[in-house]
């Protein structure tokens, strides 16, 4: 066994294949929540409208905080803003806000849905199996949590049963993320699992349409991939979450270089 690949089996990345040079499609569309998603890749799921997407800016809610001077906050104002939120039903119901973790002008932003039960606990996004998982395949692009890279998600609070936050969620929580990409002007976004690729991308898609392309986020571009925990219950897609993760890398290798 080669150093390469004993590193990959204690990622739990093994085996590894490598793309095609013309590869087929996906067809598998990820389900919206993340830990409600099939074992069985060939399940698609109907979004019902209350928990689609929200495809607009949304407003600020109870706040009354106007959308440019919400554009001003600094990093200490804008975790305030977080911490003290009660704009929808989800803060009622968690322990607390998850903001986000890393360097506050990092390279890489990857973008989950929502916190689970270890997140809200600990505060921090990514921190129970899934957060193990994500944690190893940064570790197989030679990347580690904190540095140069930042991590969070489209909602800050935990939905009951870690269901897919609804529309009015998103829409009150999505300001939050989008001020912090304003901060952090990030290299590359890679957005883990369907919920973050569409409300990023203002737009309802199937996972397995917005792979395999870079996207644009306001000039940023952007990698859409799986989510850690629909890894962890369909395991024999790691291999496509690895592709995404080495086309990642090479946006990155592009970006770096134009910018140079």
């Amino acid at each position: 066994m080669d150093r390469g690949e004993a590193i990959l089996r204690e990622l739990n990345l093994y085996p590894l294949w490598k793309r095609r040079e013309q590869s087929v499609p996906d067809k598998v569309q990820e389900p919206a929540g993340h830990l409600t998603e099939p074992s069985a890749p060939t399940i698609l799921e109907a979004v019902s409208q209350d928990e689609a997407v929200v495809f607009r800016k949304p407003g600020f809610g109870k706040s009354g905080q106007s959308e440019s001077e919400w554009g001003n906050l600094n990093w200490s104002e804008l975790k305030q803003q977080v911490t003290g939120c009660t704009a929808c039903k989800l803060r009622a119901g968690c322990t607390q806000t998850v903001f986000g973790v890393g360097e506050e002008k990092a390279d890489w932003l990857f973008v989950g849905e929502g916190p689970g039960a270890d997140e809200d606990v600990q505060g921090e996004p990514f921190v129970g199996q899934a957060g193990k998982l994500l944690d190893s395949m940064l570790a197989a692009i030679k990347l580690k949590r904190g540095q140069s890279v930042y991590i969070a998600n489209i909602v800050k609070c935990r939905p009951p049963n870690n269901r897919t936050p609804a529309t009015n969620e998103i829409a009150q929580c999505l300001p939050y993320l989008q001020r912090q990409i304003e901060l952090l002007q990030p290299k590359l976004i890679v957005a883990l699992g369907k919920v973050a690729s569409n409300a990023l991308l203002g737009q309802e898609a199937t996972l397995a349409s917005l792979r395999n392309a870079q996207h644009d986020y306001h000039g940023i571009p952007l990698i859409v991939t799986y989510h850690p925990a629909y890894l962890l219950r369909s395991p024999t897609e790691k291999a496509k979450a690895w592709q995404d993760m080495c086309f990642a890398v090479k946006v990155m290798a592009q970006v770096t270089d134009k910018n140079a």
